[in-house]
């Protein structure tokens, strides 16, 4: 069955199954919601503020023998991204299109 998406919606039947899936939902208000399950990380920042006395703990991967560093884009990715060795080194096949 063709659809004509450009015909005029029915207003009533989309407010009625609104209506309808709001009803089913549990009243849950937001004051509810735990501090955890919010929280995005131990520091909070706020624009322009001095972070030069904040550390931050990384652990560096060093590349695996399946990776290669593209010398065009310098990320590291997959063997299977290589597309040619250059005179400088290995090229990803994003950086040999563009």
């Amino acid at each position: 069955m063709a659809t004509d998406y450009d015909a005029p919606r029915k207003t009533d039947d989309v407010a009625e199954s609104f209506d309808a899936l709001t009803a089913r939902l549990p009243n849950k208000s937001m004051e509810s919601v735990d501090a955890e399950e919010t929280d995005t990380g131990e520091y909070e920042f706020n624009q322009g503020e001095d972070l030069s006395n904040v550390q931050l703990d990384v652990v560096v991967v060093p590349p695996q023998e399946d990776e290669f560093t593209c010398v065009e884009c310098f990320l590291v990715k997959h063997r299977t991204q290589l597309d040619h060795m250059s005179d400088l080194g290995p090229v990803c096949k994003e950086c040999a299109q563009g």
